[in-house]
């Protein structure tokens, strides 16, 4: 975005415009920062206004050179969300972004705009336990067919899995979580964006990533050739722990279809979500990057630990490896997400997360406090035990979120609890 005046042109970074992007304090009696817009409708100033803004937005025409469209209904738009998908599109460099009342909600409507029933999915493992369950079991119910591969196997590995399904014609889409959830297993993205585009012939194959693990700034998926970006915006975009949400950032082209099904299914957030995220997005950069700096002081830690197995963390990746390529070609920053064996097993496991002081047991991430979590009873107890055993999830695997604490007292806290394993 560029701020001119007659003598010289500036490029802003994205964290300077998070502070103002997209809103206007003349159109709110001067408000520095927006409102919230808490109303169902808006009041046309003209019948023609109204017919104009209904034909564009139920998809009748398309938008005239230099129309300017007014608000119908908050469902279908509403203040508070077009500046927060303003400002969410400056991290990504997308064209448009949609926001939504949870992560699931996005990754579902995404599904159900653009794949229906007898094409196939291909999609990574492991994934985050909410979208396995709707891939295994909504999906199937509607006849979408899918089928999955694994972090580490090379692009003949991937092709001949489509191939074995006997439906690499009706390819439609290949969704991936990378880091994966929780082993921070990389994938590579370009790699993907290759095959789907080999096997696109009178329909693109579309390239989804759920960025949620790196939120905005520390990987950003349409650079490397996906159609979508995706998060659970409660993680990092939030970063409070105190909103559900969910945002899909795309082409013009793919947003307005996924806008245009997320009006129907009503699905939309809500006005103080947008503007709770909105008020976050200000301090998005300064949060993460104290998480990335605390992440890498606990990973070191927990390596060096003689209770501690093994840690996955992507600053720890070897050098060399195909998986150090991938993760010097994809990520600014090794992140803020820690997972761990503990020697032992669940007992052991369970002794550790009994025993913390100041990380907190629970799920979810990205907030700015620290977490703990076991994976395997917790946020991935719905997937099959057969496929946690072969991605790594096991009883001693612990997941750690790092929050802002000064990162001397979560080491701290880990110590003492590792005694009491």
């Amino acid at each position: 975005m560029y701020i001119c005046n007659m003598s010289h042109s500036h490029k802003f970074k994205p964290e300077s415009l998070m502070m103002s992007y997209g809103f206007k304090p003349a159109l709110s009696e001067g408000a520095i920062k927006s409102p919230i817009f808490q109303t169902s409708t808006f009041v046309f100033k003209s019948a023609e206004d109204g017919k104009a803004f209904f034909e564009v937005a139920y998809g009748l025409r398309e938008k005239r050179k230099g129309e300017k469209l007014g608000l119908i209904y908050s469902r279908i738009n509403n203040p508070d969300l077009e500046i927060l998908e303003n400002r969410l599109t400056l991290w990504d460099e997308a064209e448009d972004a949609a926001v939504f009342e949870s992560g699931m909600a996005a990754i579902s409507t995404v599904f159900l705009e653009f794949l229906k029933p007898g094409d196939l999915l291909l999609f990574s493992t492991p994934l985050y336990g909410g979208t396995d369950h709707f891939i295994h079991d909504f999906l199937h119910k509607i006849g979408v067919h899918t089928v999955a591969f694994k972090p580490g196997q090379n692009e003949a590995t991937i092709r001949k899995i489509i191939e074995d399904t006997g439906k690499g014609d009706k390819l439609a889409m290949i969704f991936i979580e990378t880091p994966a959830n929780p082993t921070s297993a990389l994938i590579d993205i370009s790699l993907c964006k290759k095959i789907a585009d080999d096997y696109s012939k009178e329909n693109k194959v579309m390239v989804a990533v759920d960025n949620t693990y790196m939120g905005p700034l520390w990987q950003h998926p349409l650079k490397h050739g996906a159609d979508f970006s995706l998060y659970s915006a409660t993680k990092y975009i939030g970063g409070h722990s105190d909103v559900i949400a969910g945002a899909c950032c795309g082409s013009k082209e793919v947003i307005t279809r996924v806008k245009t099904l997320r009006t129907f299914l009503g699905n939309m957030a809500a006005p103080h979500t947008g503007w709770l995220l909105m008020r976050s997005l200000e301090t998005l950069k300064v949060r993460m990057e104290q998480q990335a700096l605390n992440g890498e002081k606990v990973a070191e830690f927990l390596n060096a630990h003689p209770k501690v197995e093994k840690v996955y963390y992507l600053g720890l990746i070897p050098e060399g490896t195909e998986e150090y390529a991938i993760y010097k070609k994809q990520y600014n920053s090794p992140g803020a997400m820690v997972s761990f064996d503990v020697k032992g097993g669940e007992e052991q496991a369970f002794r550790l997360l009994n025993s913390l002081k100041l990380i907190k047991l629970a799920v979810s991430l990205g907030g700015t406090e620290s977490l703990a979590e076991h994976p395997a009873t917790m946020t991935h107890a719905g997937v099959d035990p057969h496929h946690r055993e072969e991605m790594h999830i096991t009883e001693k695997l612990i997941r750690l979120s790092i929050g802002v604490e000064n990162f001397n007292d979560i080491i701290w806290d880990l110590e003492q609890a590792l005694q009491h394993v």
